[in-house]
């Protein structure tokens, strides 16, 4: 089995605060073998090249995410730190984007899974749904000098559950939006002293985000495309009452009106 190099163990190390030693040594095999995986990153592919494809316990390597001791907030607070560092820099804006994208699943022993509007298969005419879980996903917006266009790394994904899913497993049901106030809280609390703007599409374009970012301690600007019944101006000031409107005839024959 091939060694990994130093510097992606100086980079790996990073992480391990958020994972077990033993898991932690079973994540450092599946991330290299998926670095040097000819096709499919699969755990079994990362496994076979690495030469580990005959060992009897690789069904531990199957449980890492789901089974194995380690914490997703952590693991997500620390990526973001990293980012930031090599990306973005000292005193720089930090930039997010959240949008949600669906996976496509059926299988019977996933919880998660739920019918969901698929965009990628709708049409104008019609609207088609799938099976799958819906990920709200958070991605950092940066430019990399390999290419002109910038580049979304993701470091923040969560589920969103459909409101039957919620209910049969007993948790508490958020909406797409409900999520990112969540996130944004989270990520304003990792990140207090950054310059922080949010960018999303229409679906987010929410009054209860809008307030939540404007009421945080140090705001978020909003990105977004406005909904076609948006209002833009301030209320209007309420009328005066009817007793209170003299009509120009009635105040002509008034005397204080003549002196003034």
């Amino acid at each position: 089995m091939p060694s990994p190099s130093v510097e992606i163990i100086q980079l790996l190390s990073v992480f391990n605060v958020a994972l077990t030693a033993p898991t932690f040594g079973k994540a450092v095999v599946l991330i290299y073998g998926a670095i040097l995986a000819p096709s499919a990153r699969t755990v079994s592919a990362a496994l076979s090249v690495l030469g580990l494809d005959g060992v009897k316990t690789f069904v531990n390597y199957h449980r890492v995410l789901n089974r194995d001791r380690w914490s997703p907030w952590v693991v997500s607070r620390l990526l973001l730190a990293l980012l930031i560092e090599v990306f973005v820099g000292e005193g720089g804006r930090v930039v997010l984007v959240v949008d949600e994208t669906l996976e496509r699943r059926q299988g019977r022993r996933i919880r998660y899974k739920g019918r969901f509007y698929d965009a990628v298969r709708s049409t104008v005419q019609k609207v088609a749904t799938s099976w799958g879980i819906r990920w709200c996903c958070i991605a950092l917006l940066v430019e990399v000098p390999w290419s002109a266009r910038r580049w979304a790394l993701p470091f923040m994904v969560v589920p969103v559950l459909s409101p039957k899913v919620s209910a049969k497993l007993g948790k508490r049901h958020r909406t797409s939006v409900a999520w990112a106030m969540y996130l944004v809280d989270k990520i304003r609390r990792w990140q207090p002293g950054r310059a922080m703007v949010l960018v999303g599409d229409g679906a987010y374009a929410s009054v209860a985000l809008t307030q939540r970012c404007q009421r945080l301690k140090r705001p978020v600007q909003l990105v977004w495309r406005l909904r076609l019944d948006a209002v833009l101006h301030d209320a209007p000031a309420p009328h005066p009452p009817a007793s209170a409107v003299v009509s120009p005839r009635k105040a002509r024959g008034n005397p204080a009106w003549r002196s003034a």
